[in-house]
């Protein structure tokens, strides 16, 4: 029997054509789709997640050149450099293969072809693409190795889902265009939307993706470490200063310096912050001589920075120098027509983390899970399917599995849902001190004093939280 595995997305513009290979292919793969012309290329692939595309290279009757196969096999590779494209046309060039194959096209049929080898070309191909993407023959997820040693997240966790909604696609197109700038990015949005790893997405599409990105947590720096953490120091600087130290600029030079929660820096840290960025140099604490450093700054928050401008809370010169491009991540209630497909692959992916049975969703869950108000966003959905996978016996996940271990996941007074975010808690807690010293006693009050949990309650990270905690005194 026909080993059934992977996705084949095939785009043909012959009705026909397309007809007969959904009948025959459908016996060698588990799932078919097919496109009458690239159109809608793009979302389909972000939706559908093909390990194999069949391309036609001709979608204009007057036009027989290949060009437009070339043109979409370039992009596609360009978009998801796993996946494997296979060319198909009525029209045997070699010059036009070999193009193909310079282009990152894993072979060329040409029609009308032989159903073995069309088969075995398209097979082999799958193969191919889901080792790199990290299956195993049993669709299990597979630890990755690079140059760079061990890859220590699988595919998913460390690129971008785009999805299929307007912002995001949006959102693609703008970071296709500033990707290869050196411009300056303030990413925004609520906690789980997934703002540190759209940063690492602009690093890896940019110019500088063979240097570092350095990741600072900038609101969790004790203000008595700040200029040491970012500017580093020299030796005998201060009583621990046993050694020269390099800061996170020097330590991002010629590559991406990355500052989360930007908005939590204090307003008497931030001038010193505002001229390191305008002058592309640091002085070490304890040195008097700059030091030129070469890098690309991302900034991020999910604090309403102009409001706090307004406030006299952050620095209005400081906030248009990080603001050259603004990039507003939607949270996941204005982007329903992704949960779905996101919470298929953190199921595949926890399913082979944790050797679990289930390959999917039926359609019970999947109502549920659109119908949720996820209030964390993408990594309060990841962290209900992981629950929920490591707790179900089936092979696909229920309405029942989801009520019974989504957390906050669903709308508060919802029959079987429950909630353990603190109401009015956002994750960037609250601009009143009073009322956000409040919610971090409530939280570990509530929490037991378990920083991990509180830090949940909040919809904060844990270093955040720490920061508070000593600003607090608690």
């Amino acid at each position: 029997m026909a080993s059934r595995k992977g996705k084949l997305l095939i785009v043909d513009d012959n009705a026909g054509i397309r007809q007969a290979l959904k009948i025959l292919l459908p016996l060698h793969f588990a799932e078919v789709e097919a496109l009458p012309s690239p159109v809608t290329l793009v979302s389909t692939l972000e939706r559908f997640r093909p390990d194999v595309v069949l391309l036609d290279m001709n979608f204009n009757t007057s036009i027989n050149t290949g060009n437009e196969g070339l043109y979409w096999a370039g992009e596609i590779k360009k978009m998801v450099p796993e996946v494997e494209v296979v060319l198909f046309t009525a029209y045997a060039d070699i010059a036009l293969a070999v193009e193909g194959m310079k282009r990152g096209a894993f072979d060329f049929i040409v029609k009308p072809w032989d159903n073995e080898k069309l088969i075995e070309v398209l097979t082999a191909a799958r193969d191919k693409a889901r080792k790199a993407m990290g299956r195993d023959s049993s669709g299990s997820t597979l630890r990755m190795t690079g140059a760079g040693g061990d890859c220590h997240s699988e595919r998913s966790e460390e690129s971008m889902f785009w999805g299929s909604s307007k912002p995001m696609l949006t959102i693609r197109r703008t970071l296709d265009k500033i990707a290869p700038t050196d411009a300056t990015v303030l990413i925004t949005g609520e906690n789980g939307t997934g703002k540190d790893v759209l940063a690492r997405e602009i690093h890896a599409h940019s110019l500088r993706s063979g240097k570092p990105i350095v990741a600072v947590d900038a609101g969790a720096i004790p203000e008595t470490l700040f200029e040491s953490e970012l500017f580093g120091h020299i030796k005998g600087a201060f009583t621990d200063a046993h050694a020269d130290h390099a800061g996170k600029f020097e330590q991002a030079d010629g590559g991406t310096l990355f500052l989360d929660e930007i908005g939590n820096i204090p307003l008497h840290l931030q001038a010193k912050l505002l001229r390191a960025i305008q002058s592309r140099s640091i002085v070490r604490v304890g040195g008097s001589a700059p030091i030129p450093v070469n890098i690309r700054l991302i900034c991020a928050t999910n604090m309403d920075l102009e409001a706090l401008v307004r406030e006299g809370r952050f620095r209005e010169d400081l906030y248009y120098r990080i603001n050259t491009v603004h990039i507003a991540l939607p949270p996941l209630r204005e982007r329903k027509e992704d949960i779905v497909p996101l919470s298929q692959l953190f199921l595949e992916r926890f399913a082979g983390k944790y050797h679990r049975p289930l390959t999917g969703l039926d359609d019970s869950a999947k109502a549920v899970l659109e119908s949720g108000r996820w209030s964390g966003n993408i990594r309060e959905l990841q962290n209900c399917i992981e629950k929920a996978v490591i707790l179900s016996e089936a092979e696909n996940l229920t309405a029942r599995d989801i009520d019974a271990r989504s957390g906050s996941g669903m709308t508060a007074g919802e029959p079987g849902m429950t909630s353990d975010v603190i109401p009015g808690s956002t994750g960037n807690l609250l601009r009143n001190t009073q009322e956000e010293e409040r919610l971090v006693r409530d939280a570990l009050e509530r929490s037991n004093g378990n920083i991990s949990a509180a830090a949940k309650m909040l919809g904060v990270s844990r270093p955040t939280l720490y920061a508070k905690l000593k600003k607090y005194g608690l």
